[in-house]
């Protein structure tokens, strides 16, 4: 079976939610997994996961389909993503690095396409320079991560960065659809008395703003969330959720060229969007193979509600509330992979 090993499988705590594979499931899920050694159609890729090294990937993938590219490439540190290795360079190899895959990607991407690139504090200079030799920079979001050790002889590293570019002038972009939800502190009235930009409910007052480029509700996914994965660079669905509900509509094509344990494609699916990721770990790709199962039964994304974003640790009360009132799946009651699993059985 190669690199394909399943987890042990271990007594955990109740509350340790994170997404784990079986020898079976390992099994299952790997026939579902494509490999590119002709040129393909967009059907024959569509709403697939490519289990393939990205630069023998890339020659084989049709032109001119994807609305919507995001990336989350390894950082330029030394870091081990399960059976594969990334090590840090000097920045003028890693910027080389950047642009040899990025240029060739560009033949993917319709003249409307948008472009999200991940970095951290050391590449994002760098990614910005080779962004800006092919795309039109449009700006840079900033997100706070809550997680991370703190530093005795340093400031302590909590923030990332995501470069956000178009191919041409003519490209798409909701600001309605990616609205947060704020508690008000301070409400203020008119002279009638009537709230100044903020409403009340179920006890509560809450004010709806425009997103900005600097995002503080964000949660990093760990163990009791349900969206975990054993993948040490995996960002949340809730961070994949503004991006493409703000840079696509629904039945756009969303294309991953890294795709890790999946998350792109997860939420594309949980939001009506057609979607590929490249992934060069088997293993990695079985585990979004198995969260793309768990998205048919569970299309909830943590933090997302009602059709707008909440701010972190505000949520809570309101899904307790809402889960009263109806019959969906509620979270707190039973979790998708148990849904699914009793599917199985």
């Amino acid at each position: 079976m190669g690199n394909l090993k399943s987890q042990e499988v271990r007594r955990r705590a109740p509350r340790n939610k994170t997404i784990t594979l079986t020898g079976k499931e390992l099994l299952r899920y790997r026939q579902r997994l494509i490999h590119l050694s002709a040129l393909a159609t967009v059907e024959e890729i569509t709403n697939k996961t490519i289990h393939q090294d990205l630069f023998e990937t890339i020659r084989f993938l049709p032109e001119s389909f994807v609305d919507l590219l995001f990336v989350d490439p390894p950082y330029n540190l030394i870091k081990n993503f399960n059976s594969n290795k990334f090590k840090g360079m000097p920045l003028d190899a890693y910027e080389l690095w950047v642009d040899s895959w990025l240029n060739p990607l560009r033949k993917i991407l319709k003249p409307t396409a948008s472009v999200y690139i991940c970095s951290d504090w050391r590449s994002s200079a760098t990614v910005f320079r080779v962004m800006l030799k092919y795309f039109k920079v449009r700006n840079r979001i900033t997100w706070e991560r809550e997680k991370g050790r703190g530093a005795k002889t340093n400031w302590k590293n909590c923030l990332e960065d995501i470069w956000f570019a178009t191919v041409s002038d003519e490209y798409f972009f909701n600001s309605k659809a990616v609205m947060l939800k704020r508690k008000v502190v301070a409400p203020y009235r008119d002279g009638s008395g009537r709230p100044r930009d903020w409403f009340e409910e179920e006890g509560e007052r809450y004010r709806l703003t425009y997103p900005s480029n600097l995002w503080t509700d964000i949660t990093v996914p760990f163990w009791s969330m349900y969206e975990n994965t054993a993948h040490p660079t995996q960002k949340p669905e809730k961070l994949l959720a503004k991006i493409i509900l703000a840079s696509s509509k629904e039945g756009d094509f969303v294309f991953d060229p890294f795709l890790g344990s999946g998350t792109t494609s997860v939420v594309a699916k949980k939001l009506g969007r057609r979607y590929c990721g490249v992934e060069i770990d088997e293993f990695y790709c079985c585990l979004a193979e198995k969260r793309l199962e768990m998205a048919e039964v569970d299309r909830s994304i943590q933090g997302y509600v009602d059709g707008v974003f909440w701010e972190r640790n505000t949520l809570p009360s309101h899904q307790l509330r809402s889960c009263k009132k109806s019959n969906f799946s509620c979270r707190q009651k039973k979790s998708a992979a148990e849904l699914l699993q009793e599917q199985l059985v």
